[in-house]
């Protein structure tokens, strides 16, 4: 049984123009304990798909069609304060910059338990107390100690540690991570995701996790999916998708990634850039970019389709093309 399940996702932003299509028929689950990989380039609409789930789509952006159902229960269509209950208490959300999840005026303690307070019936020294044990678990040393200091007063790699104590404070059954190692060194970014491993293992919550990073995505993800112009290219295995890629988009985006083993002088590249929304080539939106394109990716647009473990949006896979 899938916990999340995103059906035909159409997002679109309208202006004097006309209107702008940034996500376009997106479908995807996620299974409980199941960390999903969102990839793609900057502008894929990874973000756009994790703010639509999350029910904050800045305006005037809005789902114009498809569902999201979230255990069941479609959730696309619920007025903001329902919502807002969903948002804490069943879905945590993990941001880039910890900077701006966090309130520099309050302690982080006073933030975790007005938190736990919001969406769990505890008072407020059982609420201090769990508070102390997220800390603990997202490995923040001395946490007794350090629940009554400021945001300012901790490293980026520990405010990003509250962040995540945060999102789980109402112990979640989803959380979307939106690019959280970016802004972290490397070291801090490998224990940041194991702590997300863990969180999946010892809770049973399932996790995407939004990135541009392939190399947090092989060491993380169970599943990824590829996007590309505001629709999914290609999704599977991660293993599969990784070392088997059948969209050229991310056979594209595997060789772009330096390989210790070769001596190579120059990294492979994706000539081109990917189209703005108001320019979405017709057919395959990738085609222009594409070096196995041929006429029919010029005309009709491909569904996923069967590619081996994966399935991949390109007709090099349909029957016919056998």
């Amino acid at each position: 049984m899938s916990l999340l399940q995103v059906k035909n996702l159409v997002v679109e932003f309208p202006n004097r123009r006309g209107t702008l299509r940034a996500l376009d028929d997106i479908s995807f689950e996620i299974a409980p304990g199941e960390i999903l990989g969102v990839v793609g380039e900057s502008g894929a609409g990874k973000s756009l798909t994790g703010a639509a789930i999350i029910g904050l789509l800045e305006p005037p952006g809005r789902i114009a069609s498809g569902q999201i159902v979230l255990e069941g229960k479609r959730i696309d269509n619920l007025p903001y304060e329902q919502m807002r209950h969903i948002r804490g208490r069943q879905i945590g959300a993990i941001f880039q910059d910890p900077l701006t999840s966090l309130n520099p005026l309050y302690s982080i303690g006073k933030q975790l338990t007005e938190t736990i307070q919001a969406h769990l019936p505890v008072n407020d020294a059982e609420a201090r107390k769990r508070a102390i044990g997220l800390l603990e678990d997202t490995g923040i040393p001395a946490a007794a100690e350090r629940i009554d200091h400021f945001p300012h007063q901790f490293s980026g790699g520990m405010r990003q540690r509250v962040v995540i104590a945060l999102a789980l404070a109402a112990q979640p059954k989803l959380i979307v991570a939106d690019e959280p190692t970016t802004a972290l060194d490397v070291s801090i970014q490998a224990q940041i995701i194991s702590l997300l491993k863990n969180i999946c293992k010892d809770r049973g919550a399932a996790v995407m996790l939004i990135t541009h990073d392939m190399g947090v995505i092989a060491e993380t993800c169970d599943r990824v999916a590829v996007l590309y112009a505001g629709r999914v290219a290609e999704i599977g295995p991660v293993h599969e998708v990784i070392n088997h890629p059948a969209h050229p988009y991310t056979a594209g985006l595997m060789a772009a990634i330096p390989d210790i083993t070769q001596d190579r002088e120059r990294l492979h590249q994706i000539d081109g850039a990917m189209p703005r929304l108001n320019a979405i080539p017709k057919g395959c939106a990738y085609n222009p970019r594409c070096p196995k394109v041929f006429e029919r990716c010029k005309q009709e647009r491909p569904d996923l389709l069967a590619a081996g473990a994966t399935r991949a949006a390109c007709w090099l896979h349909a029957k016919e093309a056998v």
